[in-house]
């Protein structure tokens, strides 16, 4: 009886409401609550487990630890998903392991779980994609005008409306006379500060919707001018025709589907970008931080914020960024309060 009443006690000190807000300048503060919140959750379910009760309060305990998650870590985009549609997986795994929304929480509408994405990859491609949650959503706008790196295969001959392989072939031309050195010799008119024009199949918008949207529903839709990009590095890694590979490091608002079309126009021929994977984003690695789907867990992501919240100097950690001027680059967040889900892809909402 007496450790049923002290299972009762830790399960209602982690029931208790959040304490006042931590000024979001005092990262070291808000870092701290976080893992006293997140230890708070573990003694419930550890007392649980000493009393035989944990299918009773565990539940509880794990939805008070994913409402103390906050920060920013990176996960690994299959290809064939969108963003958006990612970013929807990851929280119903989320609450789902967390049994939300469920009645016994509903009394606690004011309490939010806030997700979101920095910077969309495309559905065909793969690789490293950054997730904000609680307080990290703050940092996600830093996240899209930083650098990112891309692995790119292009096939030279062929042009699509989409500027990668899941297009339609709009073009072919002859490639057999290009070489290696041809390639080479070109990359440096790619390099530095350039201009570039994006590609018409894009989450770039015209009038509040994407310019991909219009293109699927067969409205004219005019191609943005073009505007400053920066590419810091350019490198041919392999050349076997019709393929190439590249490598790539660049700033924000950079396309690499409209680079590898770029290149094959400018090789007097044409190109489409066949697979693509990023391998970074910002201080994120593909080997080292990106957590696989089956990592997806409330426990897997408290570990990956602790170990990324090092990757972030002390000012930033969950400072409250500016949005950018730009209304082209948008971040996807979702506000999700404990019983209804509501969202709308790459926008910011407030529930």
């Amino acid at each position: 009886m007496a450790a049923a009443e002290a299972a009762a006690v830790v399960l209602s000190s982690c029931l208790k409401p959040d304490p006042a807000p931590v000024p979001e300048s005092a990262g070291t503060a808000a870092a701290t609550a976080a893992t006293s919140s997140a230890m708070a959750a573990a003694a419930a379910v550890a007392a649980a487990a000493r009393t035989g009760s944990e299918a009773r309060i565990s539940k509880p305990a794990l939805a008070t630890k994913l409402l103390s998650l906050s920060g920013v870590f990176a996960v690994h985009k299959p290809k064939g998903t969108t963003s958006a549609e990612l970013l929807n997986r990851l929280k119903e795994k989320l609450l789902a392991e967390a049994g939300m929304p469920s009645p016994e929480w509903t009394k606690r509408k004011k309490q939010t779980l806030k997700i979101g994405h920095g910077g969309t990859l495309d559905s065909a491609a793969r690789g490293v994609l950054v997730v904000g949650i609680g307080r990290g959503t703050k940092m996600l706008t830093s996240m899209l005008s930083g650098s990112k790196r891309y692995i790119a295969i292009g096939e030279l001959g062929k042009a699509t409306d989409t500027l990668d392989s899941t297009g339609k072939v709009t073009e072919e031309k002859p490639y057999d006379k290009i070489t290696q050195e041809d390639i080479e010799s070109i990359l440096q008119k790619f390099t530095g500060n350039i201009m570039q024009v994006p590609p018409l199949y894009s989450a770039l918008k015209k009038d509040g919707q994407r310019l991909s949207a219009l293109m699927k529903r067969g409205e004219e839709v005019e191609a943005k001018p073009a505007r400053p990009v920066t590419v810091y590095s350019l490198s041919l890694q392999k050349f076997q025709p019709p393929f190439f590979t590249l490598d790539v490091e660049c700033g924000g608002g950079f396309y690499i589907r409209s680079l590898v079309s770029d290149i094959g126009k400018e090789l007097s021929s044409c190109a489409n970008v066949l697979e693509l994977t990023r391998t970074k984003q910002g201080p994120f690695t593909l080997e080292e931080h990106a957590l696989p789907e089956d990592k997806w867990t409330i426990d897997d992501i408290a570990q990956s914020l602790e170990r990324c919240s090092s990757l972030f100097p002390a000012e930033l950690a969950l400072k409250k960024s500016k949005p950018e001027e730009s209304n082209e680059q948008v971040l996807s967040c979702e506000y999700i309060t404990l019983n209804e889900t509501k969202g709308e892809d790459d926008v910011i909402k407030t529930l």
